[in-house]
Formats: C-alpha cells, structure tokens, sequence
C-alpha cells in the first residue's frame, strides 16, 4: 500500500495546477469574501456572530472539499486512464480497492491543507473563530472528506474521458451545494427539500461542522449517515472501476 501512495503521489505532483486551484479557491474566496463591509458586521441570524466568524470558513471548506472531489479527483484519475498509467497497473497484482483507497488517502491530505489554510488565515486576515471542539471537528472532517472523495471516485470510474469527467462532477456538486445550504439556509428551506438534504451527505457535514465550530460534539446519527455514505460510494467505485 505504501509503494502505492508514493507512486501516486508522484503522479500527483505532475498535476500541480490541479492542486493549487484545490488550495487557491477556497482562501482566495474567503480573502475577497470577508472584505465585504456586511459581512464583517455582528448578525442577529447567527447569534451576533459574524458571517465571516464561522459561517464564511465554513462554507469555504466545504466548496474546497467539493471541487477536489468532483472535479479535480476524476479529472485527474481519468487522465491517468488515457495515458494508459492504468492499463499499465492492470498487469501487476494491485487490485482496484487499494488504487481507489491510495487516491482517495492522498487526496484527503490535499483537502486537509486546504481546511488549515483556510482556518488559520480566516483567523489571522479576518478574526475568523477557530473551531472550539477542534477533536470533534477533525473526526467530521475526516468521514466527511472520506464520503465526498468517495463519490469522486464514483464519478472516475464511470467517466469516459478526462473532458466529460469534470463535467459529470459538476452536475452533481451544484445540486450538493444546493443541499448544504450554499445559497439557501437548510434552516428555511422546505420541510421535504431539508429532508433530503439530511440524507445527501453533504447536509450532515454541514450539520456536525457548525457543531464542532459551536463546541459541541456532533450528532451520531450525522456521523452515520457520512459513514454509510462512505461506504456506499466506496464499494461503489470499486465494484464500477476500469483500468480502460
């Protein structure tokens, strides 16, 4: 397994662009974001908070999370399909799963960084809290990022090309986004829409986040519904994988 991160990796570190726009959006956007005059102003809808406190971190973590894992991860994966690196893995004794696991691993590091960034300079620039149950916020970053990555996956292994990869992730990232609440609070949306939404993965993340961030710890039945998201997508994209 280790053999296979590394070389991974390497690979990886071929695409860099990928990954810098992994890592550039979401601080850029929360930079630009948080000048905003309203936006740094206490709120009475977020407790007196302000946006740029925990909401706009938040959001941004999300956003990263999502662009890695329906973009960024199966238009790189599918490259890789093309330029037969994965044909060429197909002759060796690695089994799809440990593929699939290596890249999903490695590409929780990316998005990990991308979180601290966002974090530590949202905190620095803007004021921006850090999350007060930062044990909590770790294990929902982690099953979160996990069953994001995981439909990413999903996504790869029934791309057909590196150009149609990307754009299958978005038709399935701007409704997630949707679902989380980006552009309508989940708070005000309609009793069935917000149903759904607990149930999209991405919903629960939110959820177990804005706990975490308030000090508390999140709720199980968020953590089961990442962890069986995790699950689902994971044996998914390994059951749909082609090496060509």
């Amino acid at each position: 397994m280790k053999k296979i991160i590394l070389m991974e990796s390497k690979l990886l570190a071929r695409d860099w662009p990928y990954l810098a726009f992994s890592l550039a959006l979401p601080v850029g956007l929360l930079l630009a974001l948080g000048q905003i005059p309203d936006l740094a102003k206490p709120n009475p809808d977020f407790g007196g908070e302000r946006f740029v406190d925990a909401q706009l971190p938040a959001q941004m973590i999300l956003l990263s999370l999502m662009t890695l894992s329906f973009t960024v991860l199966p238009g790189v994966l599918t490259s890789y399909r093309e330029q037969g690196v994965l044909r060429r893995m197909s002759t060796t004794p690695v089994h799809p799963g440990r593929l699939l696991s290596a890249q999903l691993l490695i590409n929780l590091v990316v998005a990990a960084a991308a979180a601290v960034l966002v974090i530590v300079l949202g905190s620095l620039v803007l004021g921006s809290h850090v999350p007060s149950n930062l044990v909590g916020f770790v294990l929902v970053f982690l099953f979160g990022a996990a069953a994001m990555l995981a439909i990413g996956l999903v996504i790869a292994s029934v791309a057909p090309n590196s150009k149609a990869a990307p754009g299958i992730g978005s038709v399935v990232m701007f409704p997630l986004l949707f679902l989380a609440g980006m552009w309508i609070p989940r708070e005000i949306m309609p009793d069935a829409l917000r149903a759904v939404s607990d149930y999209s993965v991405v919903g629960p993340f939110v959820n177990a986040m804005r706990d975490t961030w308030a000090g508390d710890w999140p709720q199980l039945p968020h953590l089961a519904v990442m962890l069986v998201g995790l699950a689902l997508f994971g044996g998914l994209a390994v059951r749909l994988f082609k090496w060509e």
